[in-house]
């Protein structure tokens, strides 16, 4: 099987059907549509789901928003309570101690997602230890780190995020990175929550040690946003658009677009990706609009993670006295 680049399960059942015409076995998927937004839910449940799938056991939730790229603050607040509320799902929150983790390069705007997502989480270990309390009504003990990325530590990720567990002990990691996708619309309107931890530099490629329940003791919860394509799935969904139109203007039978429209999504993007490979044209591609965009993303991750971790905290004041 031809292996297209994406880190969404969602989109790895996607392919998975258009090969095969059914359902992954060993996979759970629920569906829930709401008025700016849908919500995917795909649960691996066996070894034989793992396979087909190429992703660990856990839970993939997926909520899809495609005016997320021109966000107001309504949709922003909206989309915040939505995915607090799939996080709340998956923590306990009484008396919770919990790291999150920015994954990605603070100077390279697609990758920055995580460090934002950091500087906007309201910490409060230092005051737990600070007057030496072991829990609080209204508030849980969190702390934060943006480790950096290898090239500019010189580190693995993952051994800093391990060394940082041992030494603080929470209950819980939540992980915040940049993820790929296979298809243009869903880059920067798109945000997946998994159980099951994450690879540091997937999003591009350069896939680390995971950080997962196995490696660092705790559970781990993931957040990604897919903000890059690579140029074979750019090229690949612009010559689908020109297929479709072309078809539809050209005679009924014409023989070489129905041969087009017959290609498999996987045929399409491997003769893209050879094509584009002898020129080291293949490059990871991200929307003009990138500034705006992360900036909102880390503004609604952040916003979420503070209100689900947080049991008197509401989106009221965290627009009011994090943002």
């Amino acid at each position: 099987m031809i292996q297209i680049r994406t880190d969404l399960a969602m989109e790895a059942r996607e392919l998975y059907q258009e090969k095969n015409n059914k359902e992954v076995e060993g996979v759970a998927v629920d569906r829930d549509e709401l008025n700016n937004a849908t919500i995917t839910r795909v649960e691996i449940l066996d070894e034989h789901g793992v396979e087909i799938m190429g992703k660990e056991k856990g839970k993939y939730i997926t909520i899809e928003c495609p005016s997320l790229r021109k966000a107001d603050a309504d949709l922003k607040d909206e989309i915040s309570k939505l995915l607090a509320k799939e996080i709340n799902q998956l923590i306990n929150k009484k008396n919770l101690k919990a790291l999150v983790v920015g994954l990605g390069n603070w100077n390279v705007t697609p990758d920055a997602l995580g460090p934002k997502v950091v500087s906007k989480v309201f910490v409060t270990r230092h005051l737990f230890k600070m007057y030496n309390k072991d829990s609080d009504n209204d508030i849980n003990e969190i702390s934060a780190i943006s480790p950096g990325v290898m090239g500019t530590t010189g580190l693995e990720t993952s051994e800093i995020i391990k060394g940082i567990v041992e030494k603080s002990k929470p209950d819980l990691v939540i992980a915040v990175d940049a993820l790929a996708s296979r298809k243009m619309e869903r880059v920067n309107t798109t945000i997946q929550i998994s159980t099951s931890g994450i690879s540091p530099g997937s999003g591009v490629g350069n896939n680390r040690k995971a950080l997962n329940e196995s490696y660092l003791g705790v559970p781990v919860i993931a957040i990604g946003v897919p903000t890059v394509v690579d140029a074979a799935t750019l090229t690949n969904d612009t010559i689908q658009l020109v297929i479709s139109s072309m078809t539809k203007e050209s005679k009924p039978g014409t023989e070489f677009y129905n041969m087009l429209g017959q290609l498999k999504e996987e045929e399409k993007y491997q003769l893209m990706k050879e094509a584009l490979d002898p020129y080291g044209a293949n490059l990871v591609v991200t929307p003009k609009e990138v500034d705006e965009i992360i900036n909102n993303m880390a503004q609604i991750i952040s916003n979420s993670i503070n209100i689900a971790i947080h049991p008197s905290i509401d989106l009221k004041d965290v627009n009011r006295y994090i943002n």
